[in-house]
């Protein structure tokens, strides 16, 4: 586990005791070097999101990741959950596009 990873993985962890978390490094979708870390897909799963909207379970991961959102971190999609909720999907989440942007848009 690189270190960024190991960083988002430890402060949510803390932050949101969760019940399930996945933190998946989706930079080699993107156009940046080999081995990046600054686009980033977690899924979580916390009680702590009861009674909340979806935009304040994102403002609270936006404030525990702070350091990272200002730093090395471009992206995160965020899939943020209840157990309920979570039970109700049965741990389906959507995938991630692939980046359109940079070299990766040029015509061929």
């Amino acid at each position: 586990m690189q270190p960024i990873e190991k960083a988002i993985r430890a402060k949510i962890a803390t932050e949101f005791e969760p019940q399930h978390l996945e933190v998946i490094n989706e930079s080699y979708k993107h156009s940046v070097p080999p081995g990046s870390e600054s686009h980033f897909k977690v899924v979580l799963v916390s009680p702590a999101f009861a009674g909340q909207r979806l935009v304040q379970r994102h403002q609270a991961v936006y404030a525990a990741l702070r350091e990272e959102l200002d730093g090395p971190v471009h992206a995160l999609a965020l899939h943020t959950h209840t157990p309920e909720e979570w039970a109700h999907k049965q741990g389906d989440t959507p995938d991630s596009p692939n980046c359109l942007g940079g070299s990766k848009a040029d015509p061929a």
